[in-house]
């Protein structure tokens, strides 16, 4: 089958799902393989769910024309999310970064939707079948569309890039995640610059922190027709400026060569999140969102699943942001405790993962960060922070041992901080 002819049965069944508890009627079924896995083996029972078409590529596998057989089934719903997004007459934005890409993302979203049918990626799809299931759930009702793209080695911003055509790009931040994967730092620029590169090939315009000396460098080591700049100084297109973090983020803003200064306050934790803040204002601006509602769309914006989100229980008041965790975005953390106000301050700090042979220096920098603070208790989970217990902080192999040291907490500010595989929400419950 041509793609064309796949793309026809598409449309007329527009929606697509990979997993078979999340069969709808009428969708069609791409049946993946993993290492643990084979979605050809779940065809049929796709069929008896509901699925109008199951896409193949195991012959044994075929009982009717229902039953469409390819050569590779990733390939083939990479292709047709590309071959979709060539018929989406709207600009997409590409999103990349170590750090603060989904809150971005969010923001983005929150910003444009003042003034467009905005559809940006859902949670965490974000990867090399995460972004083609992002492109062919946009349909021509949508004006703009917001792409993230996440990866953990050399080469896959690049083909996500590929496949989602962005017409304008931003990357957060580059910073030491998944080192394990990438290699190296400048494994990680490499990367994340693939999405520069892209729109360097196809005159996008690109969005630039033009004050983190890392991206300045990466930009001016390209060229670009359309540049948008957001940061602290006055260069930029857009200026932004720290007003308070304590707990929650207020910020003033201005444009350039103008005079009015707008302030905003935000339901988000961390003078690190400014810069995505700014980065949401200065996308907004260009696509024509008026100060006013782009300041509405970011202060009605609430935080969840775990990122910079302040939860407040009947003991403590605790900032949940245990979705990720790495080097660059532990350190913000941590920084972020030292001003924040309060009598009681605790940090509960679990491993990074994926961190390769760096793993033992980095959980060391993040120690002795922890203890310059002079906070109340310092606890570290994991069997990283673990293997380099001190006499300063409480060391804890496991979550579950954890959770018996912290029912004793009360009437504190805690910064749960740690890898998404720590399973830091058990600890949650407790506080």
């Amino acid at each position: 089958m041509q793609i064309d002819q796949l793309y026809d049965i598409y449309k007329a069944f527009p929606k697509v799902v990979t997993d078979t508890r999340h069969i709808a009627v009428d969708s069609i079924f791409f049946a993946l393989k993993g290492a643990n896995f084979n979605g050809n083996a779940f065809a049929d029972q796709a069929i008896a769910a509901g699925a109008k078409y199951v896409v193949i590529d195991e012959p044994q596998y075929q009982k009717g024309d229902h039953y469409i057989v390819v050569e590779d089934v990733l390939s083939t719903l990479q292709h047709l999310a590309k071959y979709h997004r060539s018929h989406l007459n709207i600009p997409v934005i590409g999103v990349t970064g170590t750090n603060g890409k989904t809150t971005t993302k969010e923001l983005l979203h929150a910003v444009l939707s003042q003034k467009y049918k905005t559809y940006s990626t859902v949670g965490n799809l974000n990867n090399h079948i995460g972004v083609p299931l992002t492109l062919l759930s946009i349909n021509n009702s949508y004006e703009i569309a917001i792409v993230e793209m996440g990866a953990n080695h050399v080469g896959e911003i690049a083909l996500l890039s590929d496949i989602a055509q962005p017409t304008h790009g931003l990357i957060t931040n580059v910073g030491k995640a998944h080192l394990e994967g990438f290699g190296s730092f400048e494994g990680v620029k490499k990367t994340k610059g693939e999405l520069y590169d892209f729109l360097q090939e196809n005159d996008g315009t690109l969005f630039l922190q033009s004050d983190n000396v890392e991206l300045l460098e990466m930009a001016n080591a390209r060229t670009f027709n359309k540049i948008v700049r957001y940061g602290f100084s006055d260069q930029n297109d857009v200026t932004g400026k720290l007003l308070y973090a304590n707990p929650y983020l207020s910020i003033s803003w201005k444009m350039k060569d103008t005079t009015p200064i707008y302030e905003l306050t935000t339901r988000l934790t961390g003078s690190y999140n400014i810069e995505n803040l700014l980065a949401a204002i200065a996308v907004g601006l260009h696509f024509e969102v008026s100060p006013i509602p782009v300041n509405m769309g970011i202060e009605g914006y609430i935080p969840k699943n775990n990122r910079s989100q302040i939860t407040k229980t009947a003991k403590n008041t605790i900032i949940a942001d245990f979705y990720n965790a790495n080097a660059s975005s532990m350190s913000a953390a941590l920084d972020n405790m030292r001003v924040l106000e309060a009598e009681h301050k605790v940090v509960i700090l679990g491993d990074m993962f994926e961190m390769g042979e760096d793993a033992y220096a980095e959980h060391k920098k993040i120690i002795e960060l922890a203890k310059s603070l002079r906070l109340d208790r310092l606890i570290f989970v994991g069997e990283e922070f673990y293997a380099q217990r001190e006499p300063e902080g409480e060391y804890y192999r496991t979550t579950e041992e954890a959770k018996s040291a912290i029912p004793t907490i009360e009437n504190s500010f805690i910064l749960l901080k740690a890898s998404r595989g720590m399973a830091f929400e058990k600890l949650l419950e407790q506080l």
